[in-house]
């Protein structure tokens, strides 16, 4: 299991636009059409990665939790399916189902949206305001696959709640740290 971690991209960058296939809806989404009112969660995520496994029950209870907030979360696979099939496509709309994302799984195939926002790992985590301006970038919380630290979601949920609460999200912000993203050999 491989940990790398996020590239951590500089604060206040605006969100780099994009239009992906949703795996869900079978629709094409664009990041102008999904984003939040109060801020946007951008995460690169895929099926495989036991960091992400891991966090899955969390990640769709913040969800469920800040969407009626007027946050929206977006979620990305931009991992090379074809040395790694279990990112499908077809399986990624399985995944979403069993694990019941309330959010859309797109699925970025030249991996250029996940090479736009400097992702590195998954999961990497990308927040922004109303103006889709970086904000936060790096962990869900400190656990992880074995640690026996609980999941709290506790990075991401102060973020959102500071923004929530119109108060400045804190500068010093963790890395995340998880499988590295499956890039293509071009």
């Amino acid at each position: 299991m491989a940990r790398t971690p996020s590239n951590m991209l500089a604060l206040n960058t605006k969100a780099p636009s994009f239009s992906l296939p949703d795996t869900i809806s079978n629709q094409t989404r664009d990041l102008e059409q999904l984003q939040g009112k109060k801020a946007t969660v951008i995460m690169f995520i895929c099926n495989h990665c036991p960091f992400v496994v891991h966090i899955n029950p969390e990640l769709v209870k913040i969800a469920q939790e800040y969407q009626q907030k007027e946050i929206s979360f977006i979620a990305i696979s931009s991992n090379d399916v074809e040395n790694y099939p279990q990112d499908s496509p077809e399986k990624m709309k399985l995944h979403a189902k069993e694990n019941n994302y309330p959010f859309p799984y797109l699925y970025d195939e030249t991996q250029d949206v996940a090479k736009a926002y400097d992702a590195a790992c998954t999961p990497d985590f990308y927040i922004f305001n109303s103006n889709l301006n970086l904000v936060y970038r790096g962990q869900l919380d400190d656990s992880r696959p074995g640690n026996n630290i609980p999941l709290t979601g506790s990075a991401i949920r102060n973020a959102l709640d500071n923004i929530l609460n119109n108060t400045p999200v804190a500068k010093q912000q963790k890395p995340s740290i998880g499988c590295n993203i499956k890039w293509k050999n071009n």
